[in-house]
């Protein structure tokens, strides 16, 4: 428990924080990748250049700080890092690397004058019990995955027994264990870890699940994406036969159970795990809305595949958006931005539904601003980052 000495030093370093916190986690994140190498794998590099994952970090620092005598209050903050981190492997002896960086980090950027042996040895304290929150649920989570049916620790070694092209830019990837044992169950919307080695540098990425896992086989569908190592290494060189390591499936977005009217809004390649709660929902007599934005029919993916589901399902309904007209695509689409209005015209008349939405960010704020304004319940519309958080609004 942190003493209420050190809970008030804690809180009076928000101002700081709201001021200065990128930059202080900016600085965190260059000495110790440079430093601690063996962390490198952990952390995707192209969010460290952009920006989003010092970004999410330092509003990470600063929630917890607000909110330092009330940890309730951070609301699902905590189980959203604890997935990522099962999903990714953090491990116990990962935390102690962080919280030396973290600390030498305030120090050297916040100087002597404010950075006191005071303020150290709470934001020491501050960060030992939050290592230890995280580090206690993580391993029961851990625990968990090992020891259910099909479940294991650590990496498992798979196969590529299929490689699909889905669209210009997204292809499919499916896996069985080589063990040729059962696999861990994912719950609609969640994603698997995979550890790559590319050059001879350890890699880790998450990757949505874009099919209900009951068949024996994991299928993740990649977008290749301009300078992204991961995904053109899967595309280019990823073939059937090849053995890959991955980590068991996590994540708390998946679909609930309700017999309210279900949306699911995408953009791009966030459609992948709303094919796994399509598939689940379909299941179910609940009505279901999809509807998927898309830059051109070339890009696409899981068209035919959707439109077959709507014939032989009549409670699903699906509708497409387009942000050009590339003059050869299907009929039955939309040409131009997703609209309150358009967005309005293909929603169930019923606004007590439940919705779930991807994509890239602006598209997300946009869909979160039209659902809000369209008297869909804020607590019934849920989303999801790729990558790091950040705010929509």
């Amino acid at each position: 428990m942190l003493s209420v000495q050190d809970r008030a030093i804690v809180k009076s370093t928000v101002p700081l924080l709201e001021s200065g916190g990128e930059a202080l986690i900016t600085h965190f994140y260059r000495m110790m990748l440079s430093e601690y190498p063996e962390v490198r794998p952990l952390f995707n590099q192209a969010h460290q250049a952009s920006g989003d994952q010092p970004r999410a970090l330092a509003n990470g620092v600063l929630m917890y700080a607000r909110h330092i005598d009330q940890l309730d209050q951070l609301g699902d903050l905590v189980a959203k890092i604890i997935n990522k981190h099962v999903a990714l492997q953090i491990l116990p002896e990962h935390y102690p690397i962080v919280g030396k960086c973290l600390l030498r980090a305030i120090a050297e950027v916040l100087g002597e004058e404010i950075a006191t042996p005071e303020v150290i040895a709470a934001w020491a304290a501050a960060y030992g019990q939050l290592a230890d929150i995280l580090i206690g649920a993580e391993k029961s989570i851990y625990d968990q995955k090992e020891q259910a049916p099909g479940g294991w620790r650590g990496a498992r070694e798979f196969i590529v027994v299929a490689k699909v092209e889905e669209s210009a830019e997204i292809t499919s990837f499916y896996f069985e264990p080589a063990d040729k044992g059962p696999i861990l169950a994912a719950e609609p919307g969640q994603y698997i870890g995979m550890k790559l080695i590319l050059d001879g540098e350890e890699i880790r990425r998450n990757y949505s699940l874009s099919a209900l896992a009951n068949k024996g086989q994991y299928r993740i569908s990649v977008k290749r994406e301009t300078g992204g190592r991961a995904s053109n290494h899967l595309h280019d060189q990823l073939q059937v036969g090849a053995s890959i390591q991955l980590f068991p499936p996590s994540g708390e977005f998946t679909l609930s159970a309700s017999d309210k009217p279900l949306v699911l809004i995408s953009g791009g390649v966030g459609i992948t795990p709303t094919l796994a709660m399509l598939e689940a929902a379909l299941q179910t007599e609940r009505p279901v809305h999809f509807i998927h934005c898309a830059r051109n029919g070339s890009v696409h993916a899981f068209r035919d595949w959707i439109d077959g589901l709507a014939e032989r399902h009549p409670q699903l309904k699906r509708f497409y958006c387009y942000a050009e007209d590339d003059g050869v695509s299907p009929a039955a689409h939309k040409v131009g931005m997703l609209s309150q209005e358009q967005l309005a015209a293909w929603l169930p008349e019923e606004r007590d539904l439940d919705a779930y939405f991807l994509g890239p960010k602006g598209f997300m704020a946009a869909v979160k601003r039209h659902l809000k304004a369209l008297g869909v319940p804020e607590k019934q519309s849920r989303y999801e980052f790729f990558g790091p958080a950040s705010a929509l609004e």
